[in-house]
């Protein structure tokens, strides 16, 4: 397998902790029990950073993303070690998008403005609902004042590029209660918004313990009448759940879709990496899940589980995954850059 160019580069960081796990979720994350031990985190991830540095090929970095758990849990310190350590290991494009998710029963606006002067410029807010009962049956740990407060917060901090996480379908959900959600979201007026489904994941306590969920019917009407709206607002649909007004889409999100390289750093972080020389090939690389046992191996190769991803046929499907997420479609060029095979793969 051959290319002529390898793809752009982003980053993401895990920071597991958050301050109550939800019932929906099941990601890498943990219930704090006190405060998170940031430095000698922080010192693992720049260590796991040290040993993916060869995987960046002279790329610059496109963005960063900090995913959790909750990361607005971090001191606006610790983040700005973590920023200045990455920067001073990778070169970046000079107008780097760096992502943080926060969740609004996690910040103040002290936070947010040590944020922003870090060098966050795009903040990803979880808010899910904008109807206290519902938050409360979603196990989320603020109400909806709290969200609003939030936007208020960190547009006051200096953000210009704000998305709103918001979900539909949620348990005993209706058409008119959805619909008030996404009015309530729109109001504030985002960037961008993030707009999906509950699903009841494995491993989850909704999965052990199923709530009542909607109707199918239900759920169908909801997506009509939102997409609709968000539509009439001026937000473009270009991904299954996320929504963008002119210009602000996430150049993160899309580099996974289209199939980009990215480092993972932190606990349970996943990357995919092209390696580079005369014969091409795609790495995968999983790191150890566990904070403290990450914290103790990180930047060793026993911290990492490595996947060589080498069959055609499992290229191509990779990347029909993440294309067919997106509405704009793939040219055959940008098929045979990304996996070195012919377009008649695509077949």
């Amino acid at each position: 397998m051959t290319r002529t160019r390898l793809p752009p580069l982003s980053l993401y960081v895990h920071l597991p902790w958050c301050v109550r796990k939800c019932p929906y979720c099941d990601f890498n994350s943990y219930e704090a029990k006190g405060p998170a031990p940031e430095r000698e985190y922080v010192d693992a991830l720049l260590r796991d950073l040290e040993a993916e540095l060869p995987l960046v090929q002279d790329r610059p970095l496109e963005s960063i993303f900090f995913g959790g758990g909750t990361p607005s849990l971090f001191r606006p310190e610790s983040v700005a070690r973590l920023i200045e350590g990455i920067e001073a290991r990778i070169p970046s494009r000079a107008d780097l998008e760096i992502t943080l998710e926060a969740n609004p029963g996690a910040v103040d606006a002290e936070r947010f403005e040590g944020f922003r002067a870090a060098g966050v410029n795009r903040l990803s807010i979880g808010v899910q609902s904008f109807r206290d009962d519902r938050l409360s049956s979603l196990g989320r740990v603020h109400g909806a004042e709290e969200a609003r407060r939030a936007v208020e917060l960190a547009r006051r901090a200096g953000f210009r590029n704000l998305n709103l996480d918001l979900m539909y379908g949620l348990p005993e959900d209706d058409v008119e209660g959805a619909l008030f959600d996404l009015e309530s979201a729109l109001a504030l007026e985002p960037e961008h918004v993030s707009w999906y489904q509950l699903t009841l994941e494995p491993n989850t306590a909704f999965h052990r313990k199923p709530p009542a969920l909607p109707a199918e019917e239900t759920v169908a009407a909801i997506e009509d009448r939102g997409r609709a709206l968000l539509e009439r607002r001026g937000y473009t649909r270009y991904e299954i759940s996320a929504y963008a007004k002119e210009g602000a889409r996430c150049r993160h999100n899309l580099n996974y879709w289209q199939f980009g390289d990215y480092l993972g750093i932190g606990a349970g972080a996943h990357g995919k990496a092209t390696i580079g020389g005369e014969c091409l090939r795609i790495v995968r690389r999983a790191k150890t899940r566990n904070p403290r046992t990450y914290a103790a191996l990180a930047g060793s190769e026993a911290a990492v589980a490595i996947e060589a991803v080498d069959s055609p046929d499992q290229l191509v499907l990779e990347y029909v995954m993440g294309a067919l997420r997106l509405t704009d479609g793939v040219t055959v060029e940008a098929f045979s850059a990304r996996t070195g095979q012919p377009a008649g793969r695509l077949a």
